[in-house]
């Protein structure tokens, strides 16, 4: 599986530097993907902020540090919780529904007819939609980001009364260039693996409409895991050449 993975990779590094470029079908795959995502993103980002508030609340007055609480959150979602969490989301949203469709297009034997027709399916379907995934979900995630924050300031005023102001000022003044760069540039990372990962399930997908579920289901799975193993090794890079 690996093996049939890292040529599936190739092969779209392959097409996707080769013009012609199928622009139109990569716009409309980035509206497609950002609309369909959004609303679950959004909902869980504003519950994940305001939860994680909520729950660190008492640890920190414990401490006598409940004034840290805006700091805290805010390193805790921008450097970690709000990419993995929206790239599990998106690989759950997005990932089953590229190996749906994908899935369902190859056996009702519609790639074939591409081929015939003379257009590259692979260009097509599998270039715009993994190009669309990778410049997509970092979008996700600083929206996700955002509106965690958001949560986390009602969080914060659900016991106390922090202006608006003062709250994101907070959470800014602590975040340093090692905590944003990393995060977001594992988002990239995150998007492609979604991508070309529900695109190769799919796009291989056989045994009718019973390998199509089957595509799905293992798309999501497996980009699950992948997602976790690429942020342990961004996690170690970026420890290993100091950024922190």
């Amino acid at each position: 599986m690996t093996g049939d993975l890292s040529r599936f990779t190739g092969r779209f590094f392959a097409y996707g530097i080769k013009p012609r470029y199928e622009l139109a079908e990569f716009l409309r795959q980035c509206y497609m993907i950002g609309n369909r995502s959004l609303p679950l993103v959004g909902l869980t980002g504003f519950i994940m902020g305001l939860v994680l508030t909520m729950q660190l609340r008492p640890s920190l007055v414990d401490y006598g540090v409940e004034s840290q609480l805006p700091a805290m959150v805010g390193i805790a979602i921008v450097r970690e919780i709000g990419p993995v969490i929206t790239a599990l989301i998106f690989a759950g949203k997005i990932g089953s529904s590229i190996g749906a469709e994908l899935g369902s297009m190859k056996v009702t034997e519609q790639i074939d007819a591409m081929e015939v027709s003379g257009t590259n399916p692979f260009k097509y379907l599998v270039v715009t939609r993994v190009m669309a995934a990778t410049l997509m979900l970092p979008v996700l995630v600083v929206l996700s980001d955002g509106i965690s924050l958001l949560g986390a300031f009602l969080g914060v005023n659900i016991r106390s009364v922090t202006s608006f102001t003062l709250f994101f000022r907070q959470v800014i003044d602590n975040l340093a260039f090692g905590d944003v760069f990393p995060a977001f540039i594992k988002t990239f990372l995150f998007g492609f693996a979604v991508g070309i990962i529900g695109c190769h399930k799919g796009y291989y997908s056989s045994k009718g409409t019973e390998g199509v579920g089957r595509a799905a289901n293992s798309a999501v799975v497996l980009s699950s895991i992948v997602i976790f193993i690429i942020d342990l090794i961004v996690v170690q890079v970026t420890d290993l050449i100091g950024i922190n």
